[in-house]
């Protein structure tokens, strides 16, 4: 019996060898072969399954672009290059980044980057410091940038931090190494991130937004719900087993009086969700 099922897991290996023989050999080959071999390889143990995700994370970086990951214009943390460096330091102490946009007074235009070490030297120095003196020049990339190429420039210009501008040349928000890097390997979170304090946040009457991994039996409770804790342990599980797929930005789910919108997703995992739910007048 066990030289059978050895004859078995040698013919798997010699397939999945064979097939990506064929590839290097310069086969015409398209992306969803290219990830046929790559799963194929985890399902044989050749891969596991960390591995596996970041391989579909580098081909996803080539397809996508700066437009896709950045930090729109909106919740972008800037300083003014006139003020003081005795005023932003509760700025940079409050949200802890390592880099800041700069704007110019009337908030038109981004000029430059703060560097919040920058600031170390000027700690005990009573001067009247403006940001202006000491910010970095700003590096601008095009929304339509492709990570991969975008990830390439950071890496030889040692830069971290873009100004992404759209078709007018208007600023529409910023992207960083790090937000490239996470579409390979996830979430990478560091002593500054705040984590999320709660799962659940009441935005107006019957609009929540709603951490993706909170718990089945948390969300229960809050409504008063009996949605099936055995099946699926959060609610991106629940989204993702009903879908049967994983969603993209703006799909949604409906289940009773509840309509649920992916709000943020990145192709492996949820995010975030909107969750509204149906009254009788609606």
């Amino acid at each position: 019996m066990s030289d059978a099922v050895t004859d078995v897991n040698k013919s798997a290996n010699k397939n999945w060898i064979e097939r990506l023989g064929q590839m290097i050999g310069g086969e015409p080959q398209d992306r969803e072969d290219l990830l046929d071999i790559f799963r194929e390889a985890e399902e044989n143990h050749l891969l596991d399954k960390y591995a596996l995700s970041m391989l579909e994370g580098v081909l996803q970086v080539s397809e996508q672009r700066a437009r896709d990951v950045m930090v729109p214009r909106k919740k972008m943390i800037v300083l003014n290059k006139d003020a003081l460096l005795a005023d932003v330091f509760p700025v940079v102490i409050e949200y802890g980044h390592s880099r800041f946009p700069v704007i110019t007074e009337d908030k038109s235009e981004v000029v430059g980057i703060l560097m919040a070490k920058d600031l170390l030297a000027h700690a005990l120095n009573k001067k009247d410091i403006t940001v202006e003196s000491i910010m970095r020049p700003a590096t601008v990339v095009p929304e339509s940038k492709r990570l991969n190429v975008l990830l390439k420039e950071f890496r030889t210009q040692r830069n971290h931090m873009a100004i992404v501008i759209d078709e007018y040349g208007a600023v529409a928000g910023i992207v960083t190494i790090e937000d490239v890097l996470e579409q390979i390997v996830g979430e990478i979170e560091d002593e500054h991130d705040y984590a999320e304090e709660e799962y659940i946040t009441k935005r107006k009457d019957n609009e929540y937004i709603i951490q993706a991994l909170t718990p089945v039996e948390v969300f229960n409770d809050y409504f008063s719900v009996e949605f099936d804790r055995d099946e699926f342990d959060t609610v991106a599980g629940f989204i993702v087993g009903r879908l049967e797929h994983m969603p993209k930005k703006g799909e949604k789910v409906l289940e009773g009086k509840f309509r649920f919108e992916v709000l943020k997703a990145d192709g492996r995992r949820i995010h975030l969700i909107k969750v509204k739910i149906k009254t009788k007048k609606t």
